[in-house]
């Protein structure tokens, strides 16, 4: 019997505050799909996300559904098992002393650190794991330096180390390489595709070309709450429709199994 898709969407109309975002979205993404969610700002992705993330649900309705791994009903904890979520975001929420350590633990809590009597749940095997988790990613040396002592690439591991910490099969990353320099962002979309090499299902949500691994089959674009694009990344990723989406003038290039923008007239290599 065929793997339940990892995310299933029908007929969802979803609010995010006095604001409608999607009416009627229908959306179908599988396991084992490597895929990146693409477009400009207010076109639906954070609200996508955080529906994903069941922090955002759908009207109620008699043929309106999303299913998350073929069940609409989760416990919210058990669903973290499930799927690592990282945000850019995220870091901001935690306090500056927090440590990496504390970090990639609160991960096992789905909380913002282990503080008061969460502290005292927090077991030897879960610390060891989450010294392993930084060890993997290269910063085993920082498990007990502050987030405020670290720079951005290094707190963005950190966080990603707090997604991989259940060893979760799917990874959901909101614009990976925001605020980060050229060698951080290298450096970010290098584990990124170890992990995917390595089996995890992966999807990114982005509005930059350049943070697409080469690995990332399938782009879905959103514009304005609907689905503009869905398709294999070489037929989706074109001047025209990224023009038409952007609403500028978009040309695309590809080097090396990476798609880059660039201002100007249309063309695609």
């Amino acid at each position: 019997m065929p793997d339940a898709p990892l995310i299933e969407i029908r007929n969802a109309t979803i609010w995010r505050g006095n604001t409608l975002v999607f009416e009627r979205l229908n959306l179908v993404i599988e396991q084992h799909e490597r895929v990146a969610i693409l477009g400009p700002n207010g076109s639906g992705k954070t609200t996508l996300l955080k529906t994903i993330n069941r922090e955002l649900y759908p009207v109620v309705a008699p043929d309106a559904s999303v299913r998350i791994l073929g069940r609409e009903h989760w416990n919210v904890w058990e669903l973290r098992r499930q799927i690592g979520i990282v945000s850019h975001d995220l870091h901001q929420r935690y306090t500056p002393r927090t440590t990496a350590v504390e970090v990639v633990v609160s991960g096992f809590f789905s909380s913002i650190g282990v503080h008061g009597n969460l502290a005292q749940r927090v077991s030897e095997q879960q610390i060891d794991a989450a010294r392993a988790a930084l060890d993997r990613l290269g910063i085993g040396g920082l498990a007990d330096t502050p987030l405020q002592s670290m720079s951005t690439g290094q707190q963005r591991r950190c966080l990603l180390g707090r997604a991989l910490v259940h060893d979760p099969a799917t990874l959901i990353l909101d614009e990976p390489t925001e605020g980060l320099d050229f060698a951080a962002s290298f450096d970010y979309l290098d584990r990124i595709r170890d992990l995917s090499s390595s089996g995890h299902n992966i999807v990114l949500v982005t509005h930059h070309l350049n943070e697409i691994p080469p690995e990332v089959e399938r782009v879905i674009v959103l514009k304005s709450g609907r689905i503009a694009a869905d398709g294999p990344k070489s037929d989706v990723l074109d001047g025209p429709l990224l023009s038409s989406v952007y609403e500028t003038p978009v040309r695309v290039a590809e080097f090396d199994g990476y798609y880059l923008a660039y201002p100007g007239e249309f063309y695609k290599t």
